[in-house]
C-alpha cells in the first residue's frame, strides 16, 4: 500500500510538470525538426559514394534529436512560467497556472529548468561537437525570449526564432554542416510561429497595457496586429514554396504545403479583434494539425 501511495504521488507530480510545460504542444515544432532531420539524412545519402543505410545509427540519431527538442522546449516553457509567475498571478486567464495556483513552487520550477537545460546540453554533446558548441547559444535564445516582452513588441519574432532553431539543429545533428534548405525551413517556422503568437497575444492586450508589457497587439492594436500576422503567414507560405523548389519536391511535398497554407488561411477566418472566442481553436487545434500534416507529407517526400 505504501509503495502504491508513493507511486501515485510521483505520478501526480509528473502530471503537474507535464501540465507546466504543456507537453502536448511539442507537436508544433517537432514535425519541422523531423523534416530537418530527414533533409540531413537525404543530404548524407546523396553525398555517399556507396549508399549504406545503418538503421540503428539513424534510429539512435533520431532519438537524440527528439530528446533535444523535448528538453529544450521543456526548459523554455518552465523558465517562462518561473519568470512570469507574478504577472500570471494577476491575470485572470493565467492565474490557474501551476505556480500561482500553488501546484508547484517557484523553486521547483527553477530547478526543473536547470535540469532540462543540462539534459539538453548533454544530449547535444552526444550528437556531435558542433551541436554541443552551439547548444549554449540555443539556450540563450529560447530562455532569453521570456525577458523580451518586458522591453520589445518584437517578442513574437524572438519566440519564432527559438522554435525555428529545431529544423536547422536537426539537420546539423546528421550532417555537421550548414545548408540553405534547413535555413529556409527555419525562417518559415519563425514567421509561422510569430504570426500565430500575435493572434494568441490578442487575449492579453488590455492586461499587457496595464502592466507595461510589450506586444504587437499593444503597439499596433488588434486590427493592425492581425494584418501583420497575415503578412507573416504569407511569408511562411512563400518560403515553403521556395523550399519545395530547392529540394525538387513532388506531389507529396506540395500537397502538404498546400494543406498547411489552407489551414493558415482558415485560422485567420476564426479570429477578429472584436471576437476572440475562437482563439484557442485557431492557436492550438489549427496550428497543431497544420504542423503534423505538413511534416508527414514532407517526410514521405524525402523518404520516397
Amino acid at each position: 500500500m505504501e509503495a502504491a501511495f508513493i507511486i501515485s504521488l510521483r505520478m501526480a507530480l509528473i502530471k503537474k510538470y507535464l501540465s507546466l510545460i504543456k507537453f502536448s504542444h511539442t507537436v508544433f515544432a517537432l514535425p519541422f525538426a523531423l523534416v530537418g532531420f530527414f533533409l540531413g539524412v537525404r543530404s548524407l545519402l546523396s553525398e555517399a559514394e556507396e549508399v549504406v543505410i545503418d538503421f540503428g545509427f539513424y534510429a539512435f540519431s533520431l532519438l537524440l534529436v527528439i530528446l533535444c527538442m523535448v528538453f529544450a522546449r521543456s526548459a523554455a516553457m518552465a523558465f517562462n512560467r518561473y519568470l512570469d509567475r507574478h504577472f500570471d498571478a494577476k491575470n485572470p486567464r493565467t492565474v490557474i497556472r501551476e505556480i500561482p495556483a500553488g501546484l508547484l513552487s517557484a523553486n521547483q520550477v527553477l530547478w526543473f529548468t536547470i535540469v532540462m537545460s543540462g539534459l539538453f546540453m548533454l544530449t547535444a554533446w552526444m550528437i556531435n561537437t558542433l551541436c554541443f558548441t552551439l547548444s549554449p547559444i540555443a539556450l540563450l535564445v529560447i530562455l532569453g525570449y521570456s525577458y523580451t516582452k518586458r522591453f520589445t513588441p518584437l517578442c513574437h519574432l524572438v519566440l519564432g526564432l527559438g522554435l525555428s532553431l529545431a529544423p536547422t539543429g536537426a539537420f546539423l545533428s546528421m550532417t555537421g554542416y550548414f545548408s540553405w534548405e534547413p535555413v529556409v525551413l527555419s525562417f518559415a517556422v519563425l514567421f509561422w510561429v510569430a504570426g500565430f503568437d500575435i493572434i494568441y497575444a490578442l487575449q492579453d492586450e488590455g492586461f499587457d497595457k496595464e502592466q507595461g508589457l510589450k506586444s504587437i497587439p499593444v503597439s499596433l492594436g488588434g486590427e493592425k496586429a492581425l494584418r501583420l500576422s497575415r503578412v507573416f503567414h504569407l511569408i511562411t507560405a512563400v518560403l515553403l514554396f521556395i523550399l519545395g523548389r530547392m529540394i525538387e519536391g513532388g506531389l507529396f511535398y506540395y500537397t502538404g504545403a498546400a494543406i498547411f497554407t489552407a489551414l493558415l488561411i482558415y485560422q485567420h477566418t476564426l479570429v477578429k479583434p472584436t471576437d476572440l472566442r475562437k482563439v484557442n481553436q485557431a492557436f492550438f487545434t489549427t496550428n497543431g494539425l497544420a504542423s503534423i500534416i505538413f511534416g508527414v507529407f514532407a517526410m514521405v517526400e524525402l523518404l520516397s
